[in-house]
């Protein structure tokens, strides 16, 4: 039977309180619309906004990658959420400033893997659902404060526990631009001063429709993960996104799988992690299984790709369970699965916006914030009409630069993209982080902008 003795099933069941600055909101921050409005049409129920998504899809049968199509949908259709501001991957930021804490370098890889489990709980706690496309140089920003309280991973039996952080407030700031319409990509940074720990990388999917699902795989310039830790040694981790499975389409209710291997990899330490996600088992029965193993491997020659081509000798520990439950661990030379995370209690944590009137109009929640207001007022002609119009702006301008040979660059990331995934922060970039981390929130308009 599976211990949780020393594992890591104590988490708050709500987020903690923040300690934010009176001049920050959390979310929502802009003006809530009044309800049922003159003019509100009838809002289409979820059955028959996916009929009608499958009808759109259907035209796209063959084609390599729909995302790069940029196809525009109706209103109706659309979750009234930014893209940039759906996409991020600190749903419970304190497993992301813990994974530097442990004191070796196999729990440090424990951390990291918890912080992975926990980093989609939007997709094992809600539904599915289509963001707005984002528009070139648009961007996000936010922070989210919860209490250094994660429950401390143990790698030996003899040593009692005690909690790995500070149980103090800290802070987690967060930046992403759209940095490319085609294809489309944005860059992001998540950095934790306090803490010494920091994340970035590039978002981009590349998606095939099958005729009965919708497969999602990373772009070609979506290398995953880099989290890096300046007080060991500047200890850095890439972990690699798996392929999804978005279905459902056809019964009406929305649903992600996954079945594919991903890695998380660190040269420093020489430390790998194989995962392998299992969605179905006997019968077709979805099981949302994952597998495994941790392992020694030298940065310079390995080629391994599957679980059970890992040396015996080189293993470390392995890793089971059920990524919408609970996943363990088991450290060579023990018997007894560990609980690693137990999904169950936890639910994402809510960001802290800047205040509306320090948000510039290429600031997501403000650049669509009338599409919004109309969609939540079920004013669906107007906000099709609004989100139309902001898109044929946005065309207008690419013309615009072609007819004047001027060349578009992103505001906070210093490229549209790299090839080794890892976007770095322009001097702009700098400031409006360390912004963020001191509460001060006021940017200069950009006098040029993509959309």
């Amino acid at each position: 039977m599976a211990s949780s003795s020393a594992g890591s099933s104590i988490y708050r069941r709500s987020p903690a309180p923040s300690s934010a600055p009176s001049t920050m909101s959390t979310e929502p921050t802009l003006s809530t619309p009044p309800i049922a409005p003159a003019g509100a049409e009838k809002a289409p129920d979820d059955q028959s906004k996916l009929r009608t998504f499958l009808s759109i899809l259907r035209k796209f049968i063959g084609v390599a990658d729909i995302a790069s199509v940029r196809f525009s949908l109706p209103a109706q259709l659309l979750e009234p959420t930014p893209n940039l501001e759906y996409w991020n991957y600190l749903d419970r930021p304190e497993t992301f400033i813990s994974i530097g804490d442990p004191e070796d370098e196999v729990t440090r890889m424990l951390a990291v893997l918890r912080f992975w489990f926990t980093k989609d709980l939007k997709y094992v706690k809600g539904k599915p659902c289509k963001p707005y496309n984002s528009a070139l140089g648009e961007f996000f920003r936010c922070n989210w404060e919860v209490v250094d309280d994660a429950p401390p991973i143990s790698t030996r039996t003899d040593r009692p526990l005690s909690s790995s952080g500070t149980n103090k407030p800290v802070r987690v700031s967060y930046l992403t631009e759209q940095t490319s319409h085609h294809p489309p990509v944005s860059a992001f940074w998540v950095d934790c001063p306090e803490k010494g720990i920091t994340a970035r990388g590039f978002d981009q999917l590349s998606a095939k429709f099958t005729g009965t699902s919708i497969r999602v795989t990373p772009g070609a310039h979506n290398l995953g993960i880099f989290i890096n830790i300046q007080r060991r040694n500047n200890e850095e981790y890439q972990l690699t996104h798996p392929a999804a499975h978005l279905g459902g389409l056809l019964r009406g209710s929305l649903s992600v799988t996954v079945s594919d291997i991903c890695f998380v990899t660190c040269p420093k330490s020489k430390l790998k992690v194989i995962l392998h996600y299992i969605e179905e088992g006997w019968l077709g029965k979805v099981q949302n299984k994952v597998v495994g193993v941790m392992y020694r491997y030298n940065p310079e020659t390995d080629r391994i790709t599957k679980i059970k081509d890992v040396p015996e000798k080189d293993v470390l520990g392995r890793i089971e369970g059920c990524w919408h439950d609970q996943v363990f661990y088991t450290l060579t030379g023990s018997k007894e699965p560990v609980i690693l995370v137990d999904l169950k209690p936890l639910f994402p944590v809510p960001k802290i916006i800047p205040p509306e009137v320090d948000q510039l109009p290429k600031e997501s929640r403000r650049f669509w914030h009338d599409v919004t207001a109309a969609i939540h007022n079920r004013q669906y002609g107007v906000a099709t009409k609004l989100k139309t119009e902001l898109e044929e702006r946005q065309r207008e301008k690419v013309v615009m630069r072609r007819d004047q040979n001027a060349e578009w660059k992103p505001r906070f990331f210093t490229g549209s993209v790299t090839p080794v995934g890892k976007p770095e922060l322009t001097e702009e970039g700098k400031l409006a982080l360390k912004g963020l981390h001191e509460g001060n929130y006021r940017l200069q308009e950009s006098l040029v902008t993509g959309a």
